[in-house]
């Protein structure tokens, strides 16, 4: 077999591998039975967030192993290693869920210091729960050499009544036994039922929306994420990442060469089409900062505000990623999206080509029923939206996709916790018209940003979903939906207006507008602001404590560091 030749002079790996000096280095290759011929290749690392923590995870090692194939092929020396994920599914609800998010960054860091350690000259990273893909793009960022990401693939549907479910299905029939409008053993039926074997969550809850950005974005080979992980086709894309990855070394094609503003942009312009999670606008502006590029929230929300919502996916939708498979993929989507001119197709890939030149090998199906043609969308804007006003002066984060509903006026009912919230609608004790108010769950005050699926889903459950609406400094898991609001900044525990709130005071929010806004007077709130007083959340040292003590604001991507704006060198130069 013909391979590639590298000249490993002025690649990382030489520091670990090349001239005398490096006996003891290589020493510890040989004993693990590498070849010299071997040590004398580019080394690569296959990047794995494999577990048996949860069920989209479960594949990522086997399909890490396979990409060793395709790296010896292309000319390389395949060493995998394992990162950590906290799973949102089982996270949510309770106190783990403070771990979800800080956990993006546990990954990123891990990873960046595995290959900063061993001199490693390419990743291929391969991730399957919701913080693991933005975590695992945001290292490819970070150290900036040849990478290739690839997304662990989606559970099946699973089938109840004759019909597709999720696990969103699940958190809401909790909701709807609360009410009594079902009985315990419809609980315990659906439950051994929706998740019928390896993926993740099916709807175009956030590991999908993240799966559809790392093609979007041009860091994931055409067509390769919506393909189901119990599908044997992931192990021919995980050689084909390996072997393509080699190519990437040979012209040193690199991370932040093909992820340009334009093509943050056309990854926006992708989670809006889809109805996307509103996770998104936390992720994109993260990875962005990895890159040195300023797209924060607010130049997300203007992208969604500008791009029609377009395929018909859960929650908002009818159809989960598997179904989207089948239709053409994503890169189905964005073949409408470019020919109504929402993407920019001259941003680089890692296939080498430009993303014009990708989507011009696909042909337009016309009989699929997922993905609308960009003249005749499901609604003519986003299906997430970005709003601004005095309750949340630094912005806020809304999912439209699917809802009826885009105004909402009411009095607040306020909570400064998750759990007191979900006592509240378990004990049916939220009202029809009221605005509920979450705060203390941001970056810092809670620390860590919890999803609040088990409440969302608990008021679906009871019919409540767009009889109320719901707000938070807090996030919202992919899966949910009707009328809530993340992301509300600053949060309470800087001292934001949603700190300043009190039961009874009118909100009022326009998703059409794009505003939220506190109907108080400036000098009742200026009196209430003298009053506060800052909280202390019940972390005082470990891992949370110090995330709380590094995090910047929601609208900033929620990172706990400066970014490529202040790095010193790139670590693939060294």
């Amino acid at each position: 077999m013909t391979q590639n030749t590298f000249d490993k002079s002025r690649l990382p790996s030489r520091h670990v591998s090349v001239g005398p000096e490096r006996a003891p280095h290589r020493s510890y290759y040989y004993a693990m039975g590498i070849a010299e011929e071997d040590i004398a290749r580019p080394f690569v690392a296959l990047a794995s967030a494999g577990n048996n923590s949860a069920p989209c995870n479960t594949t990522l090692d086997a399909q890490a192993d396979a990409a060793q194939t395709g790296v010896i092929q292309g000319g390389g020396l395949p060493r995998r290693f394992n990162t950590i994920t906290v799973t949102d599914g089982i996270a949510m609800g309770h106190q783990g869920m403070k771990a979800s998010l800080v956990s993006r960054e546990v990954i990123a860091d891990s990873v960046e210091l595995s290959v900063r350690g061993h001199c490693y000259d390419a990743l291929v990273g391969f991730a399957g729960c919701d913080k693991s893909l933005p975590g695992m793009m945001m290292a490819m960022l970070r150290l900036n050499i040849p990478s290739i990401f690839v997304y662990g693939g989606s559970i099946l549907p699973g089938r109840f009544h004759d019909r597709d479910v999720t696990v969103v299905d699940v958190f809401e029939v909790v909701g709807k036994y609360a009410a009594g409008a079902c009985p315990l053993s419809e609980v315990h039926a659906l439950e051994k039922v929706a998740c019928p074997g390896h993926g993740a969550c099916g709807g175009q809850f956030t590991a999908n929306t993240m799966a559809c950005v790392g093609e979007a974005i041009g860091l994931s080979l055409p067509n390769s994420n919506m393909v189901p992980a119990p599908y044997t086709s992931r192990e021919q894309i995980a050689v084909a990442a390996g072997a393509q990855v080699m190519e990437l070394v040979g012209r040193q094609l690199r991370p932040r060469d093909i992820c340009t503003r334009s093509a943050f942009e056309n990854a926006a312009r992708v989670v809006a089409a889809t109805g996307g999670s509103t996770n998104a606008a936390l992720h994109l502006p993260a990875m962005a900062n990895e890159a040195g590029i300023d797209f924060d929230l607010h130049d997300v929300a203007r992208v969604f505000k500008e791009t029609p919502y377009l395929a018909d996916l859960k929650p908002g939708g009818r159809y989960v990623a598997k179904d989207m498979h089948e239709a053409g993929g994503v890169y189905m989507l964005m073949k409408t999206m470019l020919s109504g001119g929402l993407l920019d197709g001259d941003c680089i890939t890692v296939t080498g080509r430009t993303l014009a030149e990708n989507i011009d090998r696909v042909t337009w199906n016309p009989d699929q029923k997922v993905i609308y043609d960009v003249s005749t969308p499901i609604t003519p804007t986003g299906g997430v939206v970005g709003l601004v006003g005095s309750l949340a002066p630094e912005g806020a984060i809304v999912k439209v996709a699917g809802m009826h509903r885009l105004q909402f006026e009411g009095p607040a009912r306020c909570f400064d916790c998750e759990e007191d919230a979900f006592a509240a609608v378990e004990a049916r004790a939220i009202r029809e018209g009221e605005v509920i108010i979450i705060r203390y769950e941001g970056p810092k005050g809670g620390p860590g940003m919890r999803e609040m699926l088990s409440t969302t889903a608990a008021l679906y459950g009871l019919g409540m979903g767009e009889k109320v609406a719901l707000i938070t400094d807090g996030r919202f898991s992919g899966g949910t939906r009707g009328f809530c609001i993340g992301h509300v900044g600053p949060e309470a525990a800087e001292g934001g207006p949603i700190a300043l709130v009190e039961d009874g005071d009118a909100i009022r929010i326009d998703a059409e507008a794009g505003t939220i806004d506190l109907l108080v007077a400036e000098d009742v709130l200026a009196e209430r602001r003298s009053r506060w007083t800052p909280r202390t959340n019940a972390y005082g040292s470990g891992t949370l404590w110090r995330y709380a003590q590094n995090v910047g604001p929601a609208a900033q991507g929620a990172v706990t560091h400066p970014g490529a704006r202040a790095e010193r060198h790139v670590y693939a130069d060294i």
